[in-house]
């Protein structure tokens, strides 16, 4: 039987790169495998668990297939290597910490995915934001505002808020593994 693709998107800041660390280890308990993005930009600006490559590298990298998938947002690339479809040919399930611009490419290639919307109030996302200190005051309202849009269009996905502590936010997660 075929693994299932958890595609886990959200807002910068909403929390994906620590939920996923959070539950890393009762995740692979149960047998699912985390993806390890590709990103052009060095390792100690992710923040996540991921490999960093120059554009020259990551454009080389996609033009041989090495990613399942890949995009770019925000001036960098992102790709996700072809593994995970090896994972699911073994029936594991997958998470990927996706882009919520790629879901409708993401689905046309994974139709049976499970998309969840990892979300935050919009008051503690722009904290967590302005804590970053990567982006000006009008940069954040701008994407609070882009964050509403698409979380108004989103009907399609499963929610899951991150608000609150981490703990109860893995929990949710997990539980929403089983369930959905």
């Amino acid at each position: 039987m075929k693994g299932r693709l958890i595609y886990l998107v959200g807002p910068s800041g909403s929390g994906k790169d620590s939920l996923l660390d959070a539950a890393r280890e009762r995740l692979t308990e149960r047998g699912v495998c985390i993806a390890r993005r590709v990103i052009t930009r060095s390792a100690e600006a992710v923040g996540e668990e991921a490999e960093a490559v120059s554009f020259e590298e990551f454009e080389r990298l996609e033009a041989s297939g090495a990613f399942a998938m890949s995009w770019r947002a925000n001036g960098l690339a992102y790709g996700i290597p072809t593994q995970i479809d090896h994972w699911l040919d073994e029936g594991n399930d997958v998470v990927v910490n996706g882009s919520r611009a790629y879901l409708s490419q993401a689905r046309l290639r994974y139709p049976e995915l499970l998309a969840i919307l990892l979300n935050v109030r919009p008051e503690v996302l722009r904290q967590r934001l302005l804590a970053r200190n990567r982006e000006t005051a009008e940069q954040i309202e701008q994407r609070l505002a882009r964050n509403a849009r698409f979380e108004n269009a989103a009907s399609d996905l499963h929610l899951l808020d991150n608000s609150g502590e981490l703990e109860q936010t893995v929990q949710g997660l997990l539980k929403m593994l089983e369930t959905a």
